[in-house]
Protein backbone atom coordinates (compact mmCIF):
# COMPACT_ATOMS: atom_id res chain seq x y z
CA UNK A 1 0.00 0.00 0.00
CA UNK A 2 1.35 3.39 -1.03
CA UNK A 3 1.75 6.17 1.53
CA UNK A 4 1.93 9.09 -0.90
CA UNK A 5 -1.24 11.18 -1.14
CA UNK A 6 -2.45 11.82 -4.70
CA UNK A 7 -5.20 14.28 -5.63
CA UNK A 8 -7.73 12.47 -7.81
CA UNK A 9 -10.74 13.55 -9.84
CA UNK A 10 -14.15 11.85 -10.00
CA UNK A 11 -13.41 10.67 -13.56
CA UNK A 12 -10.22 8.89 -12.42
CA UNK A 13 -11.82 6.75 -9.69
CA UNK A 14 -11.30 2.98 -9.97
CA UNK A 15 -13.03 0.33 -7.83
CA UNK A 16 -11.73 -3.08 -6.84
CA UNK A 17 -13.56 -6.01 -5.25
CA UNK A 18 -12.75 -7.42 -1.81
CA UNK A 19 -14.06 -10.52 -0.01
CA UNK A 20 -14.29 -10.73 3.80
CA UNK A 21 -15.01 -14.02 5.57
CA UNK A 22 -16.91 -13.21 8.79
CA UNK A 23 -16.99 -16.75 10.20
CA UNK A 24 -16.13 -16.66 13.92
CA UNK A 25 -15.13 -12.94 13.90
CA UNK A 26 -16.66 -10.21 16.10
CA UNK A 27 -19.36 -8.16 14.43
CA UNK A 28 -17.66 -4.81 15.14
CA UNK A 29 -14.29 -5.84 13.66
CA UNK A 30 -15.88 -7.04 10.43
CA UNK A 31 -18.01 -3.88 10.14
CA UNK A 32 -15.03 -1.55 10.71
CA UNK A 33 -12.93 -3.31 8.06
CA UNK A 34 -15.80 -3.16 5.57
CA UNK A 35 -16.42 0.56 6.30
CA UNK A 36 -12.75 1.38 5.69
CA UNK A 37 -12.80 -0.37 2.30
CA UNK A 38 -16.11 1.24 1.33
CA UNK A 39 -14.84 4.75 2.12
CA UNK A 40 -11.51 4.23 0.35
CA UNK A 41 -9.25 5.07 3.28
CA UNK A 42 -6.85 2.29 2.26
CA UNK A 43 -6.00 4.16 -0.99
CA UNK A 44 -3.54 7.02 -1.44
CA UNK A 45 -6.25 8.77 -3.50
CA UNK A 46 -8.69 9.09 -0.58
CA UNK A 47 -10.97 12.11 -0.75
CA UNK A 48 -13.60 12.68 1.96
CA UNK A 49 -16.07 14.21 -0.50
CA UNK A 50 -15.77 11.49 -3.17
CA UNK A 51 -17.00 7.89 -3.37
CA UNK A 52 -13.49 6.54 -3.87
CA UNK A 53 -14.05 3.23 -2.07
CA UNK A 54 -14.27 -0.31 -3.40
CA UNK A 55 -16.88 -3.08 -3.50
CA UNK A 56 -16.97 -5.33 -0.42
CA UNK A 57 -18.38 -8.86 -0.27
CA UNK A 58 -19.04 -10.34 3.19
CA UNK A 59 -19.59 -14.10 3.31
CA UNK A 60 -20.61 -16.27 6.25
CA UNK A 61 -22.41 -13.33 7.84
CA UNK A 62 -24.59 -15.76 9.86
CA UNK A 63 -21.51 -16.93 11.80
CA UNK A 64 -20.46 -13.60 13.36
CA UNK A 65 -20.22 -13.40 17.12
CA UNK A 66 -20.42 -10.86 19.92
CA UNK A 67 -18.10 -10.61 22.93
CA UNK A 68 -19.23 -10.62 26.56
CA UNK A 69 -22.94 -10.35 27.37
CA UNK A 70 -23.77 -8.35 24.21
CA UNK A 71 -25.84 -11.21 22.82
CA UNK A 72 -28.39 -10.57 25.57
CA UNK A 73 -27.93 -6.78 25.81
CA UNK A 74 -28.16 -5.74 22.15
CA UNK A 75 -31.67 -4.86 20.98
CA UNK A 76 -33.01 -3.91 17.54
CA UNK A 77 -35.96 -1.50 17.43
CA UNK A 78 -38.35 -0.51 14.68
CA UNK A 79 -41.68 1.34 14.54
CA UNK A 80 -44.66 0.59 12.34
CA UNK A 81 -45.77 4.23 12.27
CA UNK A 82 -48.95 3.67 14.23
CA UNK A 83 -49.57 4.43 17.91
CA UNK A 84 -48.03 1.71 20.04
CA UNK A 85 -46.25 0.28 16.98
CA UNK A 86 -42.76 -0.04 18.56
CA UNK A 87 -41.26 -3.48 17.86
CA UNK A 88 -38.12 -4.77 19.63
CA UNK A 89 -36.00 -7.83 18.84
CA UNK A 90 -32.93 -9.40 20.43
CA UNK A 91 -29.69 -10.11 18.61
CA UNK A 92 -30.48 -13.82 18.40
CA UNK A 93 -33.95 -13.22 16.94
CA UNK A 94 -32.59 -10.76 14.37
CA UNK A 95 -29.82 -13.14 13.29
CA UNK A 96 -32.40 -15.91 12.79
CA UNK A 97 -34.63 -13.66 10.70
CA UNK A 98 -32.01 -11.71 8.61
CA UNK A 99 -28.22 -11.77 9.20
CA UNK A 100 -27.83 -9.36 6.26
CA UNK A 101 -29.68 -6.58 8.12
CA UNK A 102 -27.50 -7.05 11.22
CA UNK A 103 -24.32 -6.60 9.17
CA UNK A 104 -25.67 -3.67 7.12
CA UNK A 105 -26.85 -1.86 10.27
CA UNK A 106 -23.41 -2.25 11.89
CA UNK A 107 -21.61 -0.93 8.75
CA UNK A 108 -24.07 1.94 8.28
CA UNK A 109 -23.25 3.21 11.77
CA UNK A 110 -19.60 3.66 10.63
CA UNK A 111 -20.27 5.50 7.34
CA UNK A 112 -20.98 9.24 6.78
CA UNK A 113 -24.69 9.99 6.88
CA UNK A 114 -26.39 11.45 3.83
CA UNK A 115 -26.41 10.72 0.09
CA UNK A 116 -22.67 9.94 0.07
CA UNK A 117 -22.99 7.30 2.79
CA UNK A 118 -26.04 5.75 1.12
CA UNK A 119 -24.11 5.48 -2.15
CA UNK A 120 -21.22 3.76 -0.36
CA UNK A 121 -23.59 1.33 1.36
CA UNK A 122 -24.88 0.17 -2.04
CA UNK A 123 -21.41 -1.26 -2.73
CA UNK A 124 -21.73 -3.66 0.21
CA UNK A 125 -22.79 -7.25 -0.63
CA UNK A 126 -23.67 -9.47 2.37
CA UNK A 127 -24.33 -13.24 2.10
CA UNK A 128 -25.11 -15.52 5.07
CA UNK A 129 -23.30 -18.49 3.50
CA UNK A 130 -19.89 -19.01 1.86
CA UNK A 131 -21.15 -18.65 -1.73
CA UNK A 132 -21.52 -15.40 -3.74
CA UNK A 133 -22.23 -14.67 -7.47
CA UNK A 134 -19.38 -12.13 -8.00
CA UNK A 135 -16.50 -14.36 -9.10
CA UNK A 136 -16.17 -12.66 -12.50
CA UNK A 137 -15.99 -9.17 -10.92
CA UNK A 138 -13.23 -10.35 -8.59
CA UNK A 139 -11.11 -11.78 -11.44
CA UNK A 140 -11.58 -8.62 -13.49
CA UNK A 141 -10.49 -6.40 -10.60
CA UNK A 142 -7.39 -8.56 -10.04
CA UNK A 143 -6.37 -8.19 -13.69
CA UNK A 144 -6.90 -4.41 -13.58
CA UNK A 145 -4.85 -4.20 -10.40
CA UNK A 146 -1.97 -6.14 -11.99
CA UNK A 147 -2.06 -3.88 -15.05
CA UNK A 148 -1.88 -0.76 -12.85
CA UNK A 149 1.07 -2.12 -10.91
CA UNK A 150 2.93 -2.96 -14.16
CA UNK A 151 2.29 0.55 -15.51
CA UNK A 152 3.59 2.18 -12.35
CA UNK A 153 6.73 -0.04 -12.40
CA UNK A 154 7.47 0.97 -16.00
CA UNK A 155 6.94 4.63 -15.16
CA UNK A 156 9.45 4.37 -12.31
CA UNK A 157 12.07 2.77 -14.59
CA UNK A 158 11.95 5.62 -17.11
CA UNK A 159 14.29 8.51 -16.32
CA UNK A 160 12.54 11.48 -14.91
CA UNK A 161 12.44 14.46 -17.25
CA UNK A 162 13.81 17.56 -15.60
CA UNK A 163 12.18 20.77 -16.65
CA UNK A 164 14.77 22.92 -18.37
CA UNK A 165 14.96 26.66 -18.07
CA UNK A 166 14.36 28.89 -21.05
CA UNK A 167 17.60 29.81 -22.90
CA UNK A 168 18.87 33.34 -22.35
CA UNK A 169 18.32 35.92 -25.09
CA UNK A 170 21.73 37.50 -24.30
CA UNK A 171 24.71 35.57 -25.72
CA UNK A 172 26.67 33.70 -23.14
CA UNK A 173 29.93 35.59 -22.59
CA UNK A 174 31.31 33.07 -20.12
CA UNK A 175 32.40 30.68 -22.88
CA UNK A 176 34.22 33.48 -24.74
CA UNK A 177 36.04 34.58 -21.62
CA UNK A 178 37.03 31.00 -20.83
CA UNK A 179 38.35 30.43 -24.38
CA UNK A 180 40.24 33.73 -24.39
CA UNK A 181 41.71 33.20 -20.94
CA UNK A 182 44.60 30.87 -21.98
CA UNK A 183 45.62 33.21 -24.85
CA UNK A 184 45.79 36.25 -22.56
CA UNK A 185 47.67 34.22 -20.00
CA UNK A 186 50.22 33.26 -22.64
CA UNK A 187 50.62 36.85 -23.91
CA UNK A 188 50.82 38.54 -20.52
CA UNK A 189 54.43 38.84 -19.29
CA UNK A 190 55.30 37.28 -16.01
CA UNK A 191 55.49 39.72 -13.13
CA UNK A 192 58.71 39.95 -11.20
CA UNK A 193 58.41 39.32 -7.54
CA UNK A 194 59.84 42.12 -5.39
CA UNK A 195 62.89 41.21 -3.42
CA UNK A 196 62.42 40.79 0.30
CA UNK A 197 65.70 42.62 1.11
CA UNK A 198 65.14 46.26 2.13
CA UNK A 199 67.01 48.93 0.14
CA UNK A 200 68.62 51.93 1.94
CA UNK A 201 66.28 54.91 2.48
CA UNK A 202 68.55 57.53 0.79
CA UNK A 203 68.78 55.63 -2.50
CA UNK A 204 64.96 55.27 -2.76
CA UNK A 205 64.37 58.97 -2.11
CA UNK A 206 66.83 60.11 -4.75
CA UNK A 207 65.37 57.69 -7.29
CA UNK A 208 61.83 59.01 -6.61
CA UNK A 209 62.97 62.62 -7.02
CA UNK A 210 64.65 61.80 -10.31
CA UNK A 211 61.49 60.17 -11.62
CA UNK A 212 58.97 62.75 -10.39
CA UNK A 213 60.86 66.03 -11.06
CA UNK A 214 62.91 65.75 -14.26
CA UNK A 215 64.92 68.83 -15.40
CA UNK A 216 62.98 71.30 -17.58
CA UNK A 217 64.54 73.78 -20.02
CA UNK A 218 63.94 77.57 -19.60
CA UNK A 219 62.83 77.97 -23.22
CA UNK A 220 60.02 75.50 -22.71
CA UNK A 221 58.80 77.40 -19.62
CA UNK A 222 58.71 80.76 -21.51
CA UNK A 223 56.77 79.24 -24.38
CA UNK A 224 54.16 77.79 -21.99
CA UNK A 225 53.73 81.20 -20.30
CA UNK A 226 53.21 82.97 -23.66
CA UNK A 227 50.61 80.43 -24.75
CA UNK A 228 48.68 80.86 -21.48
CA UNK A 229 48.70 84.66 -21.88
CA UNK A 230 47.37 84.44 -25.44
CA UNK A 231 44.69 81.98 -24.40
CA UNK A 232 43.38 84.31 -21.64
CA UNK A 233 39.83 85.64 -22.37
CA UNK A 234 39.62 89.22 -23.68
CA UNK A 235 37.46 91.79 -21.78
CA UNK A 236 34.09 92.81 -23.22
CA UNK A 237 33.77 95.92 -25.44
CA UNK A 238 31.40 97.79 -23.13
CA UNK A 239 33.80 97.69 -20.22
CA UNK A 240 36.69 98.77 -22.46
CA UNK A 241 34.74 101.80 -23.80
CA UNK A 242 33.75 102.80 -20.27
CA UNK A 243 37.35 102.71 -19.15
CA UNK A 244 38.45 104.89 -22.15
CA UNK A 245 35.76 107.52 -21.47
CA UNK A 246 36.69 107.78 -17.82
CA UNK A 247 40.36 108.25 -18.71
CA UNK A 248 39.72 110.99 -21.37
CA UNK A 249 36.85 112.72 -19.52
CA UNK A 250 34.73 113.00 -22.69
CA UNK A 251 31.60 111.13 -23.70
CA UNK A 252 30.06 110.48 -27.08
CA UNK A 253 26.92 112.29 -28.21
CA UNK A 254 25.04 109.05 -28.43
CA UNK A 255 25.79 108.04 -24.88
CA UNK A 256 24.96 111.49 -23.29
CA UNK A 257 21.78 111.58 -21.29
CA UNK A 258 18.99 114.06 -22.20
CA UNK A 259 18.31 116.82 -19.60
CA UNK A 260 15.20 116.52 -17.55
CA UNK A 261 12.31 118.94 -18.10
CA UNK A 262 12.42 121.96 -15.77
CA UNK A 263 9.68 123.01 -13.42
CA UNK A 264 8.87 126.19 -15.51
CA UNK A 265 8.34 124.25 -18.67
CA UNK A 266 6.11 121.90 -16.73
CA UNK A 267 3.97 124.84 -15.53
CA UNK A 268 3.66 126.24 -19.10
CA UNK A 269 2.54 122.89 -20.28
CA UNK A 270 -0.21 122.83 -17.65
CA UNK A 271 -1.44 126.35 -18.77
CA UNK A 272 -1.67 125.34 -22.38
CA UNK A 273 -3.53 122.26 -21.42
CA UNK A 274 -6.01 124.34 -19.36
CA UNK A 275 -6.66 126.74 -22.33
CA UNK A 276 -7.22 123.90 -24.67
CA UNK A 277 -9.65 122.22 -22.28
CA UNK A 278 -13.40 122.74 -23.08
CA UNK A 279 -15.30 125.36 -21.09
CA UNK A 280 -17.68 124.10 -18.42
CA UNK A 281 -21.43 124.46 -18.97
CA UNK A 282 -23.26 127.44 -17.41
CA UNK A 283 -25.07 126.62 -14.24
CA UNK A 284 -28.86 126.84 -13.86
CA UNK A 285 -28.63 129.81 -11.42
CA UNK A 286 -26.79 132.03 -13.90
CA UNK A 287 -29.36 131.07 -16.53
CA UNK A 288 -32.28 132.26 -14.38
CA UNK A 289 -30.53 135.63 -13.69
CA UNK A 290 -30.06 136.33 -17.31
CA UNK A 291 -33.74 135.54 -18.06
CA UNK A 292 -34.84 138.07 -15.31
CA UNK A 293 -32.71 140.84 -16.73
CA UNK A 294 -34.09 140.33 -20.19
CA UNK A 295 -37.62 140.46 -18.93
Amino acid sequence: MSTTTVRIKASEIYKDWHVIDAAGLPLGRVASEAAKLLRGKHKPTFEPHLDDGDFVIIVNAAQVTLSGNKVEQVRYHRHTGYPGGLRTRTFTDQMERSPRKVMEKAVWGMLPKGPLGEQMLRHLKVYPGPDHPHASQITGSERAKAAREAATAEALKEPRKVRRLRPLSIPDASAETVSAAPETAAKAPARKRPSRTKAPAEETVTAAEEIVTPPVAEEVVEAVVEESAEAAPKPRRARAKKADSESTGTADSDTTEKPKRTRAKKAGATETSAEEAPKPRRSRAKKTETEGEES
